[in-house]
């Protein structure tokens, strides 16, 4: 069982890119590529309830267990 960040399928969504989200939420693109990748340790609650604020989307869109 494990986590699975679907953040690529929701920038897709919102056709935004990697780098204009990194931007507008002041992170770096380095850090959301790890996100993406699913090689993240932890997600800080201000950077998922920033990434959910400027995505239009719950937690539960993003991270998924299995």
């Amino acid at each position: 069982m494990t986590i699975i960040v679907n953040l690529d399928v929701m920038l897709a969504k919102r056709k935004i890119k990697s780098n204009e989200l990194a931007e507008r939420i002041g992170i770096t693109e380095q850090n959301i590529s790890i996100l993406k990748t699913g090689k993240a340790k932890a997600i800080r609650f201000t950077t998922l309830n920033a990434i959910c604020k400027e995505l239009d989307c719950q937690p539960g869109d993003i991270l998924e267990f299995q």
